[in-house]
């Protein structure tokens, strides 16, 4: 083999890592507003931090469940590339939907969202696992999912500076506009990419023992939709209130039944010499869940913490003009008038869902020490909210290259660890970012006065540090150690394990109005993700002797 290709990468990288940096650009826009706009008074829903966090986590708890679904259709029937297409039109309407104030337009908008997201996730993370399956290419896969990995974060870092500058300029419907159009500009790279990946692009077909796909609906889809409707009815009239929170979450669950069982049907009904692989993979699924649940507070209880208790005031002069100039920024004048009420720890006070007014100065003020605090009429230049989904995608592009090089110094030494030995670190290290958060707890005075910028910044620094042994690892091993006939499928099972991380996510962000010291609230985060560390950690050389049985590191 020419020494040359040991390091290059297959053509068809630069388009599926294009095509997916536009698909995270319009993902990433719509989900750093999306909160903000449900909880703003004026111009959005004026929803309360519970309400905000409970359709937030259903909606990207949905928007992973379906790649199981879209993951099964591409493997069998349509194929990955038109699946991808599919997919990424439906997201772009869906976003560009989202505009239209209307609750009912903003369900179907998610709904497109949910769908669309379904056909495109899974099929584009299996088809770059396909151009890698040469010899010439093989050992570089690793490498490969971290290089897709950064094309995420490139879109999911410059997407919010359009996101504010459109919001703050023109309007939310803008926003969502330009996500819609970025989703459209992602499927145009991807078709003119097609040439370096179609010879991947083979459906896998039945196997003998697969159940049919009509025989799926029937079984598993079906039972679902009938398992979530019964969720959402049967416990609060059974015992006049929700199960778990709310009715969309035990909706949920319910609904989560069948599909785990289909997933366990794979693995007993599996031939002998695919079962411990199966197993090995359905373990991973199980352990990363807890990671989910923390990680995507990013877009709940983390965005409410930089709107909240993080100084996003601008004081240097030329920061102040530049973030201005771009429309980053909003002018917030001290000046009393009717706003809407929140208590001391920034709960919005509503009556018979009416939100409740007072004769106060804006929201913003309620924790700015008093010696910060400008003359009356004075102002005061704030950042964008929003910017501050930025903090972990700009870390992934920064550390990517640099974890990536760690690994290739490691295997030039015969040291790398494992795909799954490097998943139980990522979740160690992931619990260690919640730490930070802590302390910023307490450096604020559990949020009586606001805490600078910079903790954000570090919790995001030592997650992303966690996120990057993870996640496109957990993506990389699928690819590796699935049977080659149900590849899109497992994973459609990563996504689902995702999913239901994302749920919790949302779970446990509705909580954030309950807990009165804020510290509590990120020490239940940091106890779920130890202990899923914990259990991986037990499992690890159960997990590392399959992959070795299976010729996989």
């Amino acid at each position: 083999m020419p020494a040359a290709n040991q390091t290059k990468h297959p053509k068809g990288l630069k388009f599926l890592f294009l095509s997916e940096m536009w698909e995270r650009f319009g993902y990433y826009l719509m989900i750093g507003i999306f909160t903000l706009y449900l909880k703003d008074v004026k111009a959005g829903f004026a929803m309360t931090e519970a309400e905000s966090a409970d359709l937030y986590g259903t909606f990207i708890a949905l928007v992973f469940l379906t790649p199981f679904l879209g993951g099964l259709l591409a493997d069998r029937y349509l194929g990955y590339a038109k699946s991808i297409v599919i997919g990424g039109i439906m997201m772009g309407v869906g976003y560009c939907l989202m505009g239209v104030h209307s609750l009912p337009m903003l369900y179907l908008a998610m709904t497109l969202v949910i769908l669309g997201n379904g056909f495109f996730k899974p099929n584009i993370s299996t088809l770059l696992g396909n151009i890698y399956s040469t010899p010439e290419y093989q050992a570089k896969k690793d490498d490969g999912y971290n290089i897709f990995y950064m094309g995420i974060n490139v879109g999911a870092f410059i997407c919010n500076f359009f996101g504010a500058a459109l919001y703050i300029m023109l309007g939310w419907e803008y926003a969502f506009l330009a996500a819609g159009i970025g989703m459209f500009i992602g499927v145009v790279v991807f078709i003119s990419g097609l040439r370096h990946y179609r010879a991947f692009d083979i459906k896998k077909g039945m196997a003998d023992g697969d159940m049919p796909f009509i025989k799926i609906c029937l079984l598993i889809l079906l039972p679902s939709i009938i398992a979530g409707v019964i969720g959402w009815i049967l416990p609060t009239k059974l015992i006049g209130h929700p199960l778990v929170g709310s009715t969309s979450t035990d909706a949920f669950i319910f609904a989560c039944f069948p599909v785990i069982y289909f997933y366990s049907t794979l693995f007993f009904k599996a031939s002998k010499q695919e079962k411990r692989p199966i197993a090995a993979l359905l373990t991973i699924f199980v352990v990363v869940i807890l990671f989910w649940a923390v990680f995507k507070q990013n877009g709940t209880a983390l965005t409410t913490w930089a709107d909240r208790y993080t100084d996003r005031s601008l004081t240097n002069t030329t920061a102040k003009n530049t973030f201005s100039n771009l429309s980053l920024s909003q002018n917030l004048i001290y000046k009393k008038d009717s706003v809407a009420k929140y208590d001391h720890a920034f709960r919005l006070q509503k009556v018979d869902g009416v939100v409740q007014k007072e004769f106060n100065y804006p929201v913003y003020f309620k924790n700015v020490p008093a010696a910060e605090i400008p003359k009356e009429g004075g102002d005061v230049e704030l950042w964008a909210t929003n910017l501050s989904q930025s903090i972990n995608p700009a870390w992934v592009i920064l550390l990517t290259p640099l974890v990536v090089a760690f690994f290739t110094w490691l295997r030039s030494r015969g040291k790398e660890p494992s795909t799954a030995s490097k998943i139980i670190f990522g979740i160690f290290i992931s619990a260690i970012s919640v730490l930070v958060m802590i302390t910023a707890v307490y450096i604020g005075k559990n949020g009586t006065e606001k805490v600078s910028v910079l903790w954000l910044m570090g919790t995001y620094g030592v997650i992303t540090i966690g996120e990057l042994f993870l996640s496109p690892m957990g993506l990389s091993l699928v690819s590796k150690l699935s049977p080659a006939r149900i590849t899109s499928l497992m994973m459609g099972g990563w996504f689902v394990s995702t999913s239901i991380g994302n749920k919790l996510s949302g779970v446990l962000a509705t909580l954030w109005d309950t807990y009165e010291d804020k510290a509590n609230f990120f020490w239940v985060n940091f106890s779920l993700l130890m202990a899923s560390a914990v259990i991986g950690l037990v499992l690890l050389k159960w997990l590392n002797n399959i992959m070795k049985e299976y010729g996989i590191k």
